[in-house]
């Protein structure tokens, strides 16, 4: 096994010698991602955007959400606290689960296996008991996130089909998920348009100089391809 990614990883890296140098248009980006040689499995097509941000300043961080125009290539696990009557709505929207002091009861209980956790702004006093849990995983429902919303079946049906939050990271990193190589190259370029276009709206007054100082995107297991970022 070591010998075959010895060798995958030798032959990507003279592939990527021979291709243009410097950053590239979005849509040249994604094709180049295709001509490197990638294994058997359906790769996860990442994006991480370098931002000129300040991450200990409260006014400079970056935390939001982003619907892409074609989907990620898979669902969440998602889980809406809510009030009874929601319910069977959330659950047809594609929550796993729902519900008020009882899903918090579970939850106290060890069970995490969801992968975003949805409140209407009523629920915020019930849930917050489960900050100590919650939180440190990053699941803690947040209004920047779109996480507490008025609209929790909308919410739930828009995070089922891959809705992901982004937050930068403390150098001032934001990663994303744009899809899976199985994608069209139009698919692909499309998504990677919106998530640009969203981080660069996220920009916060107080960024100085440049703000997207480098965008990357590359498979799973394959090198990045830089891409260009206009008008920062």
């Amino acid at each position: 096994m070591a010998h075959s990614l010895s060798k995958r990883f030798k032959a990507n890296d003279g592939i990527k010698s021979g291709m243009p140098t410097g950053a590239q248009p979005a849509q040249a980006a994604i094709k180049a991602l295709r001509q490197f040689k990638a294994p058997k499995f359906n790769q996860t097509v990442n994006v991480v955007f370098s931002l000129g941000i300040d991450p200990k300043q409260a006014d400079q961080l970056i935390r939001g959400s982003v619907a892409l125009p074609h989907g990620i290539g898979k669902s969440s696990r998602v889980i809406v606290f809510c009030q009874s009557d929601k319910v069977a709505a959330v659950k047809s929207a594609g929550a796993i689960e729902a519900g008020a002091e009882d899903l918090v009861a579970k939850i106290e209980g060890g069970w995490t296996d969801f992968d975003v956790a949805i409140a209407s702004p009523d629920m915020m006093r019930v849930v917050s008991k489960l900050g100590k849990v919650l939180g440190p995983k990053g699941l803690m429902p947040s209004p920047k996130a779109g996480t507490v919303t008025p609209d929790v079946v909308n919410a739930a049906k828009e995070y089922t089909a891959g809705r992901q939050e982004y937050r930068n990271d403390d150098g001032g990193n934001v990663h994303g998920v744009i899809g899976k190589l199985s994608f069209s190259d139009e698919q692909l370029t499309d998504n990677l348009n919106m998530f640009i276009a969203t981080i660069t709206k996220a920009r916060p007054s107080s960024a100085k100089g440049q703000y997207v100082r480098k965008c990357v995107v590359a498979g799973c297991m394959t090198p990045g391809v830089q891409v260009a970022v206009a008008g920062n």
